[in-house]
């Protein structure tokens, strides 16, 4: 079986990506290489933080690798959180405190369409392919739903039955969601 690195220190996104990549590849994630560094993520796009990494960890491991980066866009916040949706309340990656904002810039704004990005970058040999996912929603006034991480509980697809991200289960959320969808054009090249 063929090793290749999912470039996360994420246990919930490395479990997803297992489940959906299936046992043609042996997936790990950064802390089965012994990377414990705090990965550089600068760059301006979520293309870029998701080449960032990958390059990383081939540079520094020599592993076959790919990287995820997803960006939740607020129309009514010009974009934002962005390319800074895992930062956006500070340094410490605090999905909470990261929420709270959102709904404290969003308080008595009506126009809630948003949108989350995934990027995926993945680095075979020399060779850099790259991997897309998009899905639209609507940014909820309160969270609803304990599953899921990051900005799930605000986020109600347009897909689907009304239920936020966070209310799904796995499967639901993998069918509809940006990083399900990059992850099938993932799956799917690999799988070629």
């Amino acid at each position: 079986m063929k090793k290749i690195v999912f470039a996360t220190n994420n246990a919930y996104k490395l479990k997803e990506l297992r489940q959906m990549i299936g046992d043609r590849y042996e997936v790990l994630g950064l802390a089965d290489i012994d990377c414990h560094e705090d990965i550089p993520e600068t760059a301006d796009t979520i293309d870029g933080n998701a080449q960032m990494k990958a390059r990383y960890v081939k540079e520094h491991y020599g592993y076959d690798c790919f990287s995820d980066d997803t960006g939740l866009e607020i129309d009514a916040l010009g974009g934002e959180p962005g390319v800074h949706s895992a930062r956006y309340a500070g340094p410490g990656h605090d999905s909470e405190a990261n929420i709270d904002k959102v709904l404290t810039k969003l308080n008595g704004v009506a126009q809630r369409t948003a949108r989350f990005r995934t990027a995926i970058a993945l680095l075979q040999g020399d060779q850099l392919h790259m991997f897309h996912g998009q899905v639209e929603g609507v940014i909820l006034t309160e969270r609803h739903g304990t599953g899921g991480f990051g900005y799930d509980s605000i986020f109600q697809p347009v897909e689907g039955d009304g239920s936020t991200f966070a209310e799904m289960s796995p499967e639901q959320k993998n069918r509809i969601s940006h990083r399900g969808r990059a992850v099938a054009s993932l799956v799917d090249f690999l799988n070629r």
